[in-house]
């Protein structure tokens, strides 16, 4: 079984939790393994936090999720003012921000990051499953 979901959101706060309980439906009906679930969350929630705080100039944005018995990927896109993602240094210890990509790119595989000015960002991130 496979599911495909492509959610077009307003850039607000509230969209954050409608994307994660989208994603844990969609995990658990695959009967995906809590472990793996735990660590899409957490990065899906980065994810979607990242566009609601700093994509400005973008009103919406876009989340698509591919995921199958044994394999997830993750799309979140904006058409906000971009970054760039090579600047984006780890977060101090006493950091309240600047975590989320390192917590993307640790609980996720395959990671991409694109943006370009003015045109929008893209993080892609997949998670495979035992």
């Amino acid at each position: 079984m496979r599911m495909t979901l492509r959610l077009d959101l307003p850039r607000e706060a509230g969209s954050v939790p409608t994307v994660r309980r989208m994603l844990r439906s969609a995990l658990a009906v695959l009967q995906v393994d809590r472990g793996s679930q735990d660590d899409l969350e957490i990065a899906i929630t980065e994810a979607c936090s990242n566009v609601v705080r700093h994509a400005g100039g973008a009103e919406t944005f876009e989340v698509c999720l591919d995921v199958a018995e044994k394999h997830c990927s993750i799309d979140v896109r904006d058409t906000g003012d971009g970054f760039d993602p090579e600047a984006v240094g780890p977060a101090g210890p006493a950091s309240e921000s600047g975590r989320g990509l390192a917590l993307i790119k640790a609980l996720g595989e395959n990671v991409r990051m694109h943006s370009t000015p003015r045109r929008g960002s893209l993080i892609h991130f997949e998670k495979s499953f035992a």
